[in-house]
């Protein structure tokens, strides 16, 4: 499991987009987030550098 600070996670618009561009790559990726402390866990078998580059392209990049 990874922990990422997405400091624009703020609505459930973001926790869709961030939760559908992991899924994107992974469809069984489990996503986890947090709006109060911004953070996000992603249960997934990919590598954390895949996760990374899903989220920046989907303009979440983690911080």
């Amino acid at each position: 499991m990874y922990a990422l600070a997405i400091p624009n996670l703020s609505c459930g618009h973001c926790v869709r987009a961030v939760t559908e561009a992991v899924q994107a790559a992974d469809p069984a990726a489990q996503v986890q987030a947090d709006l109060a402390t911004r953070q996000l866990q992603v249960q997934t078998t990919l590598p954390l550098a895949a996760v990374v580059a899903q989220l920046t392209q989907a303009g979440y990049a983690p911080a």
